[in-house]
């Protein structure tokens, strides 16, 4: 929408630089962490509650976690010398692990202030040139780790050059078995305990081995097959329909991951994602996605995507990949971005959030660029920072390397910790590892043994800026500024007091208030940012700090308004929300919050156009600002100011219209920016508006009404109002700009595009009407829903005839179906959404209802036909290439109605004869697409 290699931090990339001393282990390596845990559920989980003083932090404690460390493991740090490497893994299952050179202790983590049997293991590993690091270890068990005596623990740990070392029983440190794993001569980094008692052994490169012991002790090894599912061997292009694909041969492994709870195990390499089913006796790979490109082209967007040479900056971007971990909304891959043309040259450190689905897609990843950004030094240095999810349902993330800890979030949630950097930075002090346990992000210090990151029970959840902003600008100083403290207990209490459910307050009063709050919120002035103080440079000189602080901006006011959202839920206020009066006319004060919300979507889409097209929005945001006679300041830009007052972003729209006329007058007809202009502000405003749209569907619940709630009004969204600069008005502008002044000019190829874009529009303004007789459906609404289905008809004959009478017909339908009858197709199938009627059900009245078979061919090659296909040459995926099209729409709509394709459609080689699709057969990927979305489509009801 707008919207690599490394070893564990002290894991000694470097070389060692005293005489003797040990290699250092090059190429690409991640930390196996914990899979996410609850991090709020683990307050005061830790029993030695002793705050880590040398530590300064606004919103975290950190404490000692757990009982003292065991004596060997603190005689290891005494002796350790200066130049040694010491590396440190805490596992969720209360175990921990330290190799400090040759040398691995393993304890058990005691969760109560003395511990009755301390559980501490010494083992002696196997001699290497290379130094070790904790993730070339790993321990198991036949029963769960958690409750595992020491007897039944085992270890394995492989060395840098592969020779690896099993211990059956932690009990007996001396009794081991040793073999050489073959990892095609590379060197060894992860090591990764899974289901059966058996490890996953990786390499650099890639090669990944199963090892598991038999009955006597002796070590076996196989290698995991890649492309080995039920769909291997298939071709190039159908194998990426299902997205699996063998690696090159010269891989680099990034991460690995095993999710235990699902018997899942993921690797992130330079080809990008793949996943295995692991079973006690076998492994199948289900997945091999190359993500690695639109991760690197996502980040770059969302950080240099505003610059004016964005297209030659691009080439010059590095990202470098440094842990993976897995979230509830899918795997997290932790980034960091450089640029060497940057002055200064920062590292953005970034978490991408990438689908963990059968088919993933490019446009489905989310990035959250931090505000972690240190100068760049080196990509060693980069690799030195890890990733902590400490729970699966939080947005929560702990970015750690050897001086720092960074709390952050993963953008994914609606509301997070608040950003900050917890330094470590005592003489001799540093981190020299990190995991999950108990729920909390747990960390080694070398001065203070394991201390967990701890958010304070009087943090608000706000971002600090947000916090700070919203006490001074809506607050006031009188007792409402309690409200922003989320987490004090007297919060309810004063919202009684305040508001009481019967009686004391005025009709009305508390929806005036919470309007007035959410609005202060979604336009609340960025107080701390100190470009409303300083002047900043002209923005045709590329304003890349600056964009990224407006995405920063509305991304906290988002945050907020969830934030806000969820007080209002939890103190009972949401539900005793009535009404307010919105353009002249009454809405339930919930949808307002939830239009408050869209606007905010439809601005970050905004603000993500503005950076790909500069110079059109810029005019457009000039324009705004002067209707509106809004002064800029000499230290802001237009761009400051006009996303700031996010509810006015509907401003816009007309503001593009009027740059788009402006456009068409001046450049001679027919030329690339004569066009250009037309395009780009089509999808702008459909891009926008089908956001908003989105948020309103996807986020419903938050914004239900409450049971036995009172009638509400009739509900008219922003998106279709009318009058002046009302959106309702601005499409049927457009409409007819495109019409009177582009479409007679164009060729075949643009009108295609514009009709794809009007029917876009025409769609977000049928969906308007869609809300408004839904909300009309309850008793003595009748007659106005009876007049506003006659205004829906009236108004799609008035869209429509002008179309049909200049004659348009698409280029791959049949002469005798012409636009008119084309149009009125798709609006069918659209305006079913508005009753009660399956779709399967809809007869298309010119079809010929004696010929069954010909009916479903003839609105399969319709809708086929209206779907430009021009874009999906550029594509190996079909799934991807169609996703869009309205026939994948309509199968969609069929599958969620539960009608059985496998008896509804046609069978796809009938179709393919239809002498409609010829021009379409004619290209090459077109029978490809249509078999494999067919196949895809059918299968999924299997």
């Amino acid at each position: 929408m707008f919207s690599t290699p490394r070893g564990t931090p002290g894991s000694g990339r470097r070389q060692v630089s005293r005489t003797g001393g040990r290699k250092s282990v090059g190429g690409a390596g991640l930390l196996f962490s914990p899979r996410r845990t609850p991090l709020s559920a683990g307050r005061g989980t830790p029993t030695r509650v002793q705050n880590y003083a040398t530590v300064d932090s606004v919103h975290f404690d950190v404490q000692t976690f757990g009982s003292s460390l065991p004596v060997k493991v603190m005689e290891a740090l005494t002796t350790a010398e200066a130049d040694d490497q010491i590396s440190v893994k805490v596992d969720e299952s209360g175990w921990a692990w330290m190799v400090c050179g040759e040398r691995l202790i393993i304890w058990k983590i005691c969760q109560t202030p003395v511990a009755k049997l301390s559980v501490c293991k010494d083992l002696q590993l196997a001699p290497s040139e290379y130094t070790y690091s904790a993730d070339l270890i790993s321990i198991s068990s036949s029963s769960p780790l958690e409750s595992a005596t020491v007897q039944s623990v085992y270890v394995l740990a492989v060395s840098p050059e592969g020779f690896a070392r099993f211990w059956p029983s932690l009990a007996h440190e001396g009794t081991y078995t040793e073999t050489h794993t073959d990892l095609g001569g590379h060197l060894c980094n992860y090591v990764t305990a899974v289901r059966g008692g058996s490890f996953i052994v990786s390499s650099f490169r890639g090669q990944l081995l199963r090892v598991s012991a038999d009955g006597s002790g002796k070590l076996l090894q196989r290698a995991l097959q890649q492309g080995q599912g039920m769909l291997s061997g298939i071709g190039r292009r159908v194998s990426s329909l299902f997205g699996i694909r063998g690696p090159p041969a010269d891989t680099s492994v990034h991460s690995v991951l095993w999710v235990g709870g699902t018997g899942y195990l993921y690797t992130l390499s330079t080809c990008g994602l793949n996943k295995w089913e692991v079973t006690d006796n076998m492994e199948v790979q289900v997945l091999s996605w190359n993500a690695c490109p639109s991760i690197t082209d996502s980040i770059a967007d969302a950080i240099w995507g505003s610059e004016s040479n964005y297209a030659e900056m691009k080439e010059g971007v590095n990202v470098a990949y440094l842990d993976m971990q897995l979230s509830h909304a899918g795997l997290v891959v932790l980034a960091a971005a450089w640029h060497p043309a940057d002055t200064p040259c920062l590292a953005y450190f970034c978490l991408v959030t990438l689908p963990d689905t059968a088919g993933p897609a490019s446009d489905e990843l989310s990035v959250e660029v931090t505000k972690y950004n240190p100068p760049f030094q080196s990509e060693d240095e980069l690799h030195k920072t890890r990733l902590v999810l400490p729970r699966a349902t939080s947005p929560a993330a702990y970015l750690y390397n050897e001086e720092l800890v960074f709390a952050c979030n993963t953008g994914t949630g609606r509301s997070g910790l608040p950003e900050e950097k917890l330094s470590f930075s005592s003489p001799g002090d540093r981190i020299r590892g990190g995991g999950v346990c108990a729920n909390l992000p747990v960390f080694f210090s070398q001065n203070n043994g394991l201390v967990a990151v701890v958010a304070r029970e009087s943090a608000s959840i706000l971002p600090e800026n947000m916090e700070e902003s919203l006490c001074t600008s809506v607050a006031g100083p009188g007792p409402e500024v309690e409200i922003w403290d989320y987490s004090r207990t007297e919060t309810q209490n004063l919202t009684d007091e305040l508001f009481p459910a019967e009686g004391e307050a005025g009709a009305g009063e508390l929806d005036a208030v919470v309007t007035q709050i959410d609005l202060d919120l979604v336009d609340d002035y960025p107080a701390s940012d100190p470009r409303w103080a300083e002047s900043v440079p002209d923005e045709s000189a590329g304003f890349t700090l600056t964009s990224l602080i407006l995405l920063h901006q509305l991304e906290d006011k988002m945050k907020a308004h969830h934030c806000f959202m969820d007080f209002l839920l939890q103190t009972g206020l949401l539900d005793r929300l009535s009404s307010v009066s919105v353009r002249s006319s009454p809405m339930a004060t919930r949808l307002l919050l939830c239009e408050h919300a869209e606007k905010l979507t439809a601005a970050i889409v905004l603000k993500n156009h503005h950076s790909k097209q500069p110079e059109l929005v810029n005019s457009a945001i000039l324009t705004a600002l002067k209707k509106s006679g809004t002064d800029v300041p000499a230290s802001l830009t237009p761009a400051d100011v006009f996303f700031r007052e996010v509810s006015q972003i509907s401003s816009i729209f007309e503001c593009l219209l009027d740059e788009e006329e402006k456009c068409l007058k001046s450049n001679p007809v027919g030329s690339v920016k004569w066009a250009e202009v037309v395009l780009n502000v089509n999808i702008i405003i459909k891009d926008m508006l089908q956001a908003a749209a989105q948020y309103r569907e996807t986020k419903a619940s938050l914004y239900r009404a409450a049971e036995n709630t009172a009638p509400e009004p009739e509900y008219i969204p922003w998106t279709a109002s009318g009058g002046v600069g009302g959106v309702r008005t601005v499409i049927v502008r457009q409409h007819e700009v495109v019409l009177r002044l582009v479409y007679p000019h164009a060729d075949s190829s643009l009108r295609s595009t514009l009709n794809e874009q009007l029917v876009a529009l025409l769609d977000s303004l049928l969906g308007g009407y869609v809300a408004q007789l839904t909300s009309l459906r309850r008793p003595g609404q009748q007659e106005r829903y009876n007049a506003l289905e006659m205004e829906y008809t009236q108004r799609r004959s008035e869209l429509l005839t002008p179309l049909r009478e200049l004659k348009y017909t698409l280029a791959n339908a049949k002469a005798n179906f012409g636009l008119y009858q084309t149009v009125v197709c798709v609006f069918t199938v659209l305006k079913q959404a508005m009753c009660d009627e399956p779709l399967a059900n809809i007869t298309l009245p010119y079809l010929n209802t004696q010929e069954p078979c010909l009916n479903k061919c003839s609105w399969i090659f319709i809708v086929l036909s209206i779907y430009s296909w021009s874009a999906s040459d550029s594509t190996d995926d079909p799934l991807e290439a169609a996703k869009e099209s309205i026939f994948v729409k309509i199968l969609q709509k069929l599958i969620q109605e539960g009608v059985p394709l496998q008896s509804y459609l046609p069978d796809v080689k009938d179709l393919l004869q239809v002498e409609e699709l010829d021009s379409l057969k004619s290209r090459p990927f077109f029978e490809f697409l249509l078999r494999a979305n067919y196949e895809h489509y059918l299968q999924s009801q299997i």
